[in-house]
């Protein structure tokens, strides 16, 4: 087998008379709807399971307004040069900038829409036992210990509203008062419980007040009783984890754990999950939350948009993130100008020999300053230069008042004044900023720590995932698609090198690849040595991946070159409307909907696809080998498919 260089011209389909005439009106398009972000249409690509976010990152009880209006904020922002997304976008990264330069098919390349709509990306999570999760049962087990329903419905808005502020301590009352209209100890006992069981830390009492009955809400034992769900509450012979099934539209994992955590007043850190999904997508995933009903969870689903939760069960244990054996996708790639022949060559070849299993381009940021060169930097230890590469002003697609804080900090480098221009505080910049002004400007690496852990190691992995790719692309050069002495494969979990006499005992699908770090090998070949070139030129050693702080050292690990997804499955359809779904989610399965009627001989043609990755794998690096394609934004505007925010 060849390896097939990238080519530029295979990369651009011909623009036709009919796509210049409609560019200009595209553009307009883009720049009116820039601000909606509306939720079928854009582009933004899958990684199955990506470094997962900070897990044990709150929401603080006391700043929920002003997230609340950084949210809105974060979504309704419009300010910025007027330009169109696709001109804003020629500043960001492309393939080949990250090393992503090699196929291993041979067909020729096609065109098609990535994402056009976020339901044409689905996935599916597949849990250690090799099970596919799926949302295919509503109905709550049955339990003698649960509630009556008449729990959720018992309280006033009012009172609900009194009790959450007295809950996160929002005002300086140290109880609320309940008066009980209609009094009967069944009355009272399901206002007692609806308290007890929607507003965990807070106790209650009777008690009478010229002549009426009250119940009084209290705070059982302080503040860290908001953290620890009621121990005494939760019955012995159920399992003290609520595992579910969480089906979700446009929404990443971890904002969706913070709105289920604020729904149920409740720490977001009292869930637990396999791995992080996507947001431009449909995803199906397990979650699970300390004692929780599934009573309670089960309600959810009146008051929740874009999330259905279902499949409840009580289990003993929480859910670790890994734990799983990958995920499987759906996608479908819309306005295809592949022929049949092209497609059926993509596709087996997709499933007979795979993909090279590059780091797909969410790893390294959007903007013109990739999240690579921060991540060198601080391998480097060279902390200004990582302050500089964080907050400097650079060109490309921006919110307006990020644009303005740049701008603020290049003229004054005062961190008070540029974050008085940053309405959103919890972005990278704000969190560096209010480290800079509680460390100072010669303590960076103490502001540096403000941000989440998960946050700062992104960087240095993204450095890793950049000299991965290019070592890859080189070694694929270099050998091709077969093993050779001095590759390296694994033994377990240890690698060890390929020998002269064994080299035939081996495809390239058994070669790994390391990432950089103190506790790996390296192959025994030319591209040995061009790892160390490539950190030599980088002012790093080889040899001393490790850092002075702890948590920037690299141990390194290592990584297949090649995937072959599993259970491939491909067809091709015709359609007239670009709005109308191509096939059905487990949601609309449960909902009773009925499969899209689709037209035989249509205005446009789809190719639907289904594969199965293992974890840290991406989908989108998949999707590029049968396109032939850069994946990037950029790339992607600019070969105007749709693309919006």
């Amino acid at each position: 087998m060849e390896a097939v260089e990238m080519n530029s011209v295979s990369l651009k389909r011909p623009r036709s008379e009919d796509d210049v005439a409609n560019a200009d009106e595209i553009k307009r398009q883009k720049i009116l709807e820039k601000s909606k972000a509306e939720n079928d249409s854009g582009q933004s690509i899958e990684n199955a399971t990506e470094q997962p976010p900070d897990t044990k990152s709150e929401i603080i009880p006391n700043e929920e307004s002003e997230e609340q209006e950084e949210e809105e904020l974060e979504e309704s922002d419009e300010d910025g040069d007027p330009e169109s997304f696709a001109d804003m976008m020629k500043h960001g990264l492309t393939e080949s900038d990250v090393g992503i330069t090699k196929f291993v098919s041979s067909h020729k390349g096609f065109s098609g829409i990535l994402k056009e709509r976020y339901s044409d990306f689905v996935v599916h999570e597949i849990g250690k036992d090799g099970r596919v999760s799926h949302l295919d049962d509503f109905s709550v087990p049955v339990d003698d210990e649960d509630p009556s329903e008449e729990t959720f419905t018992v309280l006033s808005d009012e009172d609900k509203q009194r009790l959450e502020e007295l809950q996160l301590f929002k005002n300086k009352e140290t109880s609320v008062a309940i008066e009980v209209i209609e009094d009967t100890k069944e009355k009272r006992t399901i206002i007692h419980q609806a308290v007890k069981s929607l507003f965990p830390g807070l106790e209650t009492k009777t008690e009478d007040r010229d002549g009426k009955k009250y119940i009084i809400a209290y705070h059982a034992a302080g503040k860290k009783a908001l953290a620890n769900p009621r121990k005494h509450s939760w019955p012995k012979s159920r399992g003290s984890y609520c595992h579910f099934v969480l089906y979700k539209e446009n929404k990443d994992t971890m904002d969706a754990i913070n709105v289920l955590s604020k729904f149920l007043r409740v720490k977001p850190n009292i869930f637990s999950y396999m791995g992080t999904k996507d947001k431009r997508a449909i995803t199906v995933q397990e979650i699970a939350v300390l004692r929780i009903t599934a009573q309670r969870l089960a309600h959810l689903n009146k008051c929740l948009m874009n999330f259905k939760l279902g499949n409840f069960s009580y289990k003993n244990h929480p859910l670790k993130l890994g734990e799983l054996q990958g995920n499987h996708f759906t996608v479908v790639l819309r306005n295809i100008t592949g022929t049949d022949e092209q497609i059926e060559q993509a596709m087996h070849s997709l499933r007979e020999i795979g993909f090279i299993n590059y780091y797909g381009m969410q790893r390294f940021g959007t903007t013109a300053v990739p999240t690579y060169q921060i991540g060198r930097a601080i391998l480097q230890n060279n902390w200004n230069e990582v302050m500089d590469l964080i907050l400097k002003p650079r060109p490309g697609a921006e919110k307006g008042y990020l644009v303005k804080c740049r701008e603020e900090w290049a003229k004054t480098k005062d961190p008070a004044a540029a974050l008085k221009k940053l309405p959103v505080k919890r972005c990278v910049e704000g969190q560096l900023l209010r480290g800079l002004l509680k460390y100072g400007m010669k303590n960076i690496i103490s502001a540096f720590g403000i941000i989440p852990r998960n946050n700062r190691l992104m960087y240095i992995h993204s450095y890793q995932s950049y000299v991965w790719n290019n070592m890859v692309s080189k070694r694929i050069e270099e050998y091709g698609l077969r093993a050779v002495p001095g590759d390296l494969i694994l033994k377990g979990a240890t690698a060890v090198h390929i020998e002269d006499g064994d080299v035939d005992n081996y495809t390239i699908h058994d070669v790994v690849m390391p990432l950089p770090g103190f506790d790996v090998i390296y192959p025994k070949h030319k591209i040995g040595e061009a790892y160390k070139e490539m950190l030599v030129a980088d002012n790093l050693d080889i040899n001393n991946m490790r850092h002075k702080i702890r948590d920037y050292s690299l141990s390194g690990a290592y990584r297949k070159i090649i995937i072959r997804p599993q259970n491939v499955n491909w067809e091709v359809v015709a359609y007239d409307d670009p709005k109308i779904p191509l096939f059905t989610t487990d949601l609309d399965k449960l909902e009773g909907k009925p499969l899209p009627v689709l037209p035989t001989d249509g205005k446009f043609r789809a190719l639907k696809m289904e594969f199965s990755l293992p974890p840290s794998t991406y989908a989108t690096m998949a999707i590029r080998e049968v396109l032939k394609m850069d994946t990037s934004i950029k790339n992607q505007t600019q070969l105007n498919t749709t693309w919006l925010r």
